[in-house]
């Protein structure tokens, strides 16, 4: 197994990840662990190295760093990419980078709901909730950063409320309401709130009458290029065919007739 002497927790806010890094089997693997995020009030009150950081414009010196976590924090850049490139700059060669960002079908039913709003009360609809990544963009996202051996898993959770009310307090308690530089023109009236609500409602109740509201978890590994990374076969040197691999008989595609 790998040691990380000198790690840093990218978008740190309240120490979420150095709490279960010290009840897991993979403390002792981590050295010193250094606590960024942009809001100082985030880091305040708490021991250990912390620094106040813009993920965009990141202080680390280039190659310095064996690894990298960043928990749901990268989805509020303007620029992801740019970021990432940052952050793999500086990772030394075969350092870790592993990060989770909220994906394309994140709170698809309120999004839904409040585009419907809109378009009965005002004839048209805009952008109300902040832009995600497309999960099947994400192993991308690390390529076109020079990452390698790219990997992106993708996770669902469905989490349930009584009202569509509940889901819009707890988003604003986790600190996850829109930003969006360029507001929406016209407001965000009770009118439309309940208008979303009851379509919220109507679509998407169970029957118990609960809510739910999906949050897709998009988690991107990759490693900085170094040369005793393994490298993938070149095209053609395979030693066996596919189709003794798996068991099966291999068919010729159809002639094109035309």
């Amino acid at each position: 197994m790998r040691d990380f002497p000198l790690a840093v927790d990218l978008g740190a806010r309240t120490g979420a990840f150095r709490e279960a890094l010290a009840g897991s089997d993979a403390a002792g693997r981590v050295g010193l662990l250094v606590e960024a995020d942009l809001s100082p009030r985030m880091l305040a009150g708490r021991t250990g190295a912390r620094l106040v950081a813009d993920e965009e414009r990141l202080p680390f010196a280039f190659g310095k760093l064996d690894l990298v976590i960043s928990t749901l924090a990268l989805h509020w850049t303007n620029d992801v990419v740019g970021a990432l490139i940052q952050i793999r700059r500086a990772l030394k060669p075969d350092g870790l980078f592993i990060g989770s960002l909220f994906g394309g079908a994140t709170l698809t039913e309120l999004r839904h709901c409040l585009v419907e709003a809109e378009i009965e009360i005002y004839g048209g609809a805009g952008q109300r909730v902040s832009p995600f990544a497309d999960a099947y963009d994400a192993a991308g996202l690390l390529q076109r950063s020079g990452f390698a051996l790219p990997v992106a898993d993708v996770d669902r959770v469905t989490v349930r409320y009584a009202h569509p009310l509940k889901l819009l307090a707890d988003l604003r308690a986790m600190g996850e309401t829109s930003v969006l530089a360029e507001r929406h023109p016209k407001p965000l009236t009770r009118q439309l709130l309940g208008r979303a609500f009851e379509i919220y409602q109507a679509k998407f109740a169970e029957p118990d009458g609960r809510i739910p509201a999906t949050f897709e978890i998009l988690t991107l590994t990759g490693w900085t290029p170094a040369e005793n990374q393994q490298k993938p076969l070149r095209p053609g040197s395979a030693k066996m065919r596919l189709a003794d691999a798996l068991g099966t008989t291999e068919q010729p595609l159809p002639r094109d007739e035309g």
